[in-house]
């Protein structure tokens, strides 16, 4: 696995590079990164569009919160079953194939979304089936993205590639929503819908050379002899192997299951109501809603900034939850503070305070848990994290159509800060380093 790794990516001259120079050092020492991050991001833009303007065609269709639940939850359900088995699929069938027919996929799925809007053709049955296997797609394609970063990003250029991607995925958090936002102000949701899809048609293109470029230097019939070894075990074994490494470190299962329920009250907020506080409670512009959500990356950006202008930092327990328990401030916020600005500060310090937990919390897995495992932990980590989110996304929408919106806004929030601030009386948690 070394040696393949390393023919990935050429080793630069040695010397004093200036910081601009390592940072971008990765798209001119690895063409394979290049075409990975490219594709990566480009279908990342895309898809952020979309998820602008998915909450305002269902408004406009419904006006429901329950109905946005409920098309929340047809969209994980099909994510959060395949999980389980994703791990078992990357290791056995070729990743960059993965990739090429995820990307196909969800090409189709939008262009036929593009075709049916412009048409009037879209109800809310095709609508939760085009969402159905859209989650399908997207619980194929990450992990299958993950293990394949993970050979690719070679540790000669690892950290400037890990920033480098860092630093896109909030770009597309800036630019994603915004373009959403003018595009149903100015056009329609269709245009949004065939702008997804020719972003997907794009990002296939990169993958497919990213797969002549690895085929012409690995061989096309050469295997990866890590997941040989891998596809060669039981599949069961594996997933309780998983299970082993997390509770021998109490950080780690300890927030993971915390954030089961945590994401259940933030991520209800964010994808089921804030759509509806922006458009139906206040009655904004699209465009409103797009910079409110861009406020929460350049919030996450912010976050990342300031942890990454130190080396080392002490009580991270204590900071990644105080960053945990910030987000939740700012979505309480969200359900008291009616001036426009004030809400976009408000997504600021949301995006800001999750950003420095998931750091920490991507930082602590990567220390704790041995390379040879991390995919199984990793693909547990995900399927907690999304487990319940569909029942959440359910209750969420109901409790908002019952109590009304601004109070469960409000409920959420604090059932989320207090839970962050019961696993802060944990010693493992508040002491951990």
């Amino acid at each position: 696995m070394d040696t393949q790794n390393s023919t990935l990516s050429s080793t630069s001259p040695e010397g004093s590079h200036s910081a601009w120079a390592t940072f971008t050092s990765p798209l001119k020492q690895s063409k394979a990164f290049t075409l990975l991050w490219l594709g990566h991001w480009i279908a990342m833009l895309g898809s952020t569009v979309t998820t602008v303007i998915l909450p305002l065609v269902i408004y406009s269709l419904t006006g429901s919160t329950t109905i946005m639940g409920l098309a929340m939850t047809v969209y994980m359900l099909p994510n959060v079953l395949i999980l389980p088995f994703a791990g078992m699929i990357v290791d056995r069938i070729d990743r960059i194939r993965l990739l090429l027919f995820t990307n196909i996929a969800r090409f189709g799925l939008m262009f036929i979304a593009a075709v049916l809007m412009f048409t009037g053709g879209m109800k809310l049955p095709v609508l939760f089936v085009g969402l159905a296997l859209y989650g399908l797609m997207d619980g194929i394609f990450n992990p299958a993205y993950s293990a394949l970063r993970a050979q690719v990003f070679t540790p000669d250029i690892r950290n400037a590639a890990n920033a480098l991607s860092q630093i896109s995925i909030q770009a597309v958090r800036l630019l994603g929503p915004p373009l959403g936002g003018f595009i149903v102000s100015f056009s329609s949701p269709g245009v949004g819908f065939g702008l997804d899809s020719i972003a997907y048609l794009i990002s296939f293109a990169c993958f497919w050379m990213l797969s002549a470029h690895l085929a012409s230097i690995i061989g096309k019939g050469q295997v990866d002899p890590e997941q040989q070894d891998q596809g060669k075990q039981h599949f069961l074994k594996d997933f309780i192997a998983g299970f082993t490494i997390l509770k021998s470190h109490p950080w780690l299962w300890i927030t993971i299951l915390a954030f089961s329920f945590i994401n259940i009250c933030y991520s209800g907020i964010i994808a089921v109501l804030i759509p509806w506080l922006f458009k139906v409670h206040h009655g904004y512009s699209p465009v409103v809603y797009g910079i409110a959500m861009a406020s929460s990356g350049i919030g996450a950006m912010l976050g990342a900034f300031v942890y990454g202008s130190r080396k080392h930092w002490k009580h991270r327990g204590l900071l990644a939850y105080l960053g945990a328990f910030v987000s939740g401030l700012a979505l309480l916020l969200l359900s008291v503070v009616t001036w426009m600005p004030g809400l976009i500060m408000s997504m600021m310090l949301e995006g800001f305070g999750i950003m420095i937990f998931a750091i920490i919390w991507e930082t602590s897995l990567q220390e704790l848990v041995p390379a040879e495992s991390f995919g199984r932990v990793a693909s547990l980590d995900l399927m907690f994290s999304f487990a319940l989110l569909p029942v959440g996304y359910l209750a969420v929408g109901a409790v908002a159509d019952k109590l009304g919106g601004m109070f469960t806004i409000g409920m959420f929030a604090t059932i989320g800060m207090c839970i962050v601030l019961g696993v802060l009386s944990v010693p493992h948690i508040r002491r951990f380093q």
